[in-house]
């Protein structure tokens, strides 16, 4: 993938590390000549240029990109960021970073996001799903298609423990993704078995979160 990131802090830096070392091509646009430091991500493009001007994505060629991501340390930045990916450049992915989380609301479709990440709620979450046995925990929501990447532990008295996954009645628009069991990490078939301990996650529409519940562990929300 071709990957425009705007913000070359330390967020958008390890960002094009990871990407970078993956085989990616990827192109950070940073506006501060403080922030530029191209030895850091070598292999990456550099732009110093605001990304918020429409001129100045035209020179960065984002129409040629498969991914644009906002990644700078104000969020108003990064809602025109996603706007301008989205509206001018056709973006098909557009990654936002949030970080008021009193913001949140505003990193939709209408802006052009399509993933949002919260810090906050990702730290929330991450500490739920460390501790959580027996409930659901969302993990991650996909703005645009309104799904979310969701996480159950499964305990020991879990109604489907033993049984295939082709024998676990799944509602619609859900699917589950993976099973992490101990440090395996399992794509699962229909003849892989869910077992006690393990880490579901799947990926389902919000509003068949509750279901999703009620099935893997026999309960709903209180």
């Amino acid at each position: 993938m071709r990957v425009a990131i705007a913000g070359a802090g330390n967020v958008g830096r390890s960002i094009a590390s990871e990407l970078v070392g993956n085989g990616h091509q990827v192109l950070l646009i940073e506006r501060d000549p403080d922030s530029m430091r191209p030895e850091r991500v070598p292999e990456a493009e550099w732009l110093l240029a605001d990304a918020c001007e429409l001129e100045n994505l035209r020179q960065a060629h984002l129409e040629m990109c498969d991914v644009a991501v906002a990644a700078t340390g104000d969020d108003k930045v990064n809602l025109v960021v996603s706007l301008l990916s989205k509206t001018e450049f056709a973006v098909p992915r557009v990654v936002a970073r949030v970080n008021r989380a009193e913001n949140e609301w505003l990193f939709n479709e209408e802006w052009g996001v399509d993933v949002s990440v919260s810090k906050p709620r990702l730290l929330a979450a991450l500490v739920e799903e460390a501790v959580s046995v027996g409930d659901l925990v969302r993990l991650l929501t996909f703005r645009q298609s309104q799904a979310n990447l969701v996480e159950i532990t499964l305990p020991v008295d879990a109604p489907h423990v033993g049984r295939r996954v082709a024998e676990v009645p799944l509602p619609h628009d859900v699917a589950l993704v993976a099973i992490i069991r101990g440090r395996r990490v399992i794509a699962p078939t229909p003849d892989d078995t869910v077992e006690a301990g393990d880490e579901l996650v799947f990926v389902c529409h919000e509003d068949a979160e509750d279901a999703t519940r009620a099935v893997m562990l026999g309960k709903t929300r209180l």
